[in-house]
């Protein structure tokens, strides 16, 4: 194994519960076969931290991490210094879904970062090389977290719908959180700059954000999704994508789906009920689920990044040293930012 010059302890977030972080001393482990050692440089907070910054967590939490390679374990091929983003599935490369490329659904995942093993708050992170994505050194490790989330899942969600739905020309977001924005986001990258894209929430602050990335807000404060959809011209919509995981959102969607629709549910939380012969059969409408991505859409998303980076940066409202985590995630959840990053 070859190793740079790594401290023995850090001092690393704790996510104790009941919204609380404080500091604790960790071991900083070292690489076994096959293994990289991250230093991390930027984490960001995505809406699906809540449950550990409510609840608490035994691993130190964090999914969406950028950094450099500063030890490698026998095996490795990644040069010491490499800059890069980490994958959040820890997939086992040799299932049939992988081996198929749908590494978000690896059939023997061997661990989630930042949900049972340690994630990108701390100061290193071990992983396996292969969930491991080189970047070009130009771009900003606050910048290579949009790869992850933002990127990733927003641009998947949408890939999936078009596998039903090649020809879509209209697309509604129920819920203008980080996902909500990257749906929109991605969107205008892939589909077009004046492609249509209605998004709904109750939050200003959000809806302004995604006023300012091209999208077309529905306020739900004060008026229905339908209601809404119709006063920006069009009868129904045939695309929905639900990132707020919310039943009513749901259902409100499908109600404003087009004949041969489709709604992707990005989303982790609540129900849905359907009517199979209306809902589904007569219209030949779809529902689908779009969880992650896959570990190859990276290398065409960073091309995409490089390409549109001012604007995607947009969605990055706040970055944080470490030392304030705790009030940067106060402010995350208190739904007045967009994606918020923990700069190490």
């Amino acid at each position: 194994m070859t190793q740079s010059v790594v401290p023995a302890r850090v001092r690393v977030p704790n996510f104790v519960g009941q919204g609380k972080i404080d500091f604790v001393e960790k071991g900083v482990p070292t690489p076994g076969e096959g293994e990289l050692l991250i230093q991390v440089k930027a984490n960001a907070i995505c809406g699906t931290d809540r449950g550990q910054f409510y609840a608490g967590s035994t691993v130190t939490p964090g999914h969406e991490a950028s950094g450099v390679v500063v030890a490698a374990g026998p095996g490795t091929h990644t040069p010491l210094g490499t800059p890069g983003v980490i994958f959040l599935m820890d997939y086992c490369g040799s299932c049939r879904s992988c081996h198929k490329s749908f590494t978000n659904q690896c059939l023997h995942k061997r661990g989630d970062m930042g949900f049972n093993r340690d994630g990108g708050y701390g100061s290193y992170e071990l992983i396996h090389e292969n969930i491991f994505f080189p970047i070009d050194p130009d771009l900003s490790f606050a910048d290579a977290t949009l790869l992850l989330d933002i990127m990733g899942t927003g641009g998947h969600a949408i890939k999936r719908a078009r596998l039903v739905y090649p020809d879509i020309e209209s697309l509604v977001v129920t819920g203008a959180g980080p996902i909500g924005l990257a749906v929109l986001a991605m969107a205008k990258v892939l589909l077009g700059e004046d492609f249509p894209v209605l998004i709904s929430d109750v939050s200003e602050y959000r809806l302004a954000l995604a006023e300012q990335l091209g999208g077309k807000p529905i306020q739900l404060k004060e008026t229905t999704l339908a209601e809404g959809v119709r006063k920006h011209g069009i009868l129904s919509v045939d695309l929905a994508v639900d990132s707020s995981g919310k039943q009513v959102a749901r259902q409100d969607a499908l109600g404003v789906l087009a004949q041969r629709g489709v709604l992707v549910c990005v989303g982790h939380g609540e129900d849905l009920q359907l009517h199979v012969s209306s809902d589904l059969i007569a219209t030949e409408r779809a529902v689908m689920g779009s969880e992650y991505f896959a570990y190859q859409e990276l290398t065409y998303n960073l091309a995409l990044l490089q390409q549109h980076r001012s604007y995607l940066r947009q969605i990055i409202t706040h970055i944080f040293p470490v030392s304030e985590i705790q009030q940067a995630f106060g402010l995350f959840f208190g739904g007045k930012t967009g994606k918020v990053v923990i700069a190490q």
